[in-house]
């Protein structure tokens, strides 16, 4: 078998301009390009943060103490300013959350492809594809929402504390 029958798809399942295709391919873009900037956002914070952080002790005993006390100052607050920031854009987490998702769906494209995997014994591989695609992402979608909606967070918090209590008592 050759690389190009591997790269066609099932026979009867792609059209010319497949939505399902396209849709996955420009999940996959979406998903690379989100995990990459926050992999770089993240690893830039963190070097500013361990920098600056590394610096303060050596400012502190080798500096005239008359300038010393402000560029510690400076310093510590750069600190805490990069790890708010960091903190309030979660980079690292979703730089973690794309990433995932991003493989997941080139694995779905690639058992796809090869007409391996569930696609192998499906009746219409392309249909099973779009339904695992979605799902894929609308899982993910799931996860980050509930990280941004506070409410979410909370009544989630409550749910499992409450299913805690229960699980306890009984």
């Amino acid at each position: 078998m050759t690389l190009t029958a591997l790269a066609s798809p099932p026979e009867g399942s792609v059209q010319d301009n497949d939505t399902a295709i396209e849709r996955l391919e420009d999940q996959i873009h979406w998903y690379d390009c989100k995990s990459i900037n926050c992999q770089r956002w993240y690893k830039r914070l963190k070097t500013v943060t361990i920098v600056s952080a590394s610096l303060i002790p050596v400012v502190a005993g080798f500096m005239n103490p008359r300038y010393s006390n402000l560029v510690v100052s400076a310093l510590g607050g750069l600190v805490a300013l990069v790890e708010g920031f960091q903190q309030l854009h979660q980079f690292h987490p979703n730089w973690i959350a794309y990433r995932c998702t991003c493989e997941a769906l080139k694995h779905e494209k690639y058992l796809y492809l090869a007409t391996a995997g569930p696609y192998g014994k499906a009746a219409n591989p392309r249909t099973l594809l779009v339904e695992r695609v979605e799902s894929i992402v609308s899982q993910e979608h799931a996860k980050w929402s509930s990280t941004q909606n506070p409410a979410t967070r909370e009544d989630s918090e409550k749910g499992s504390v409450d299913s805690q209590n229960t699980h306890l008592t009984n």
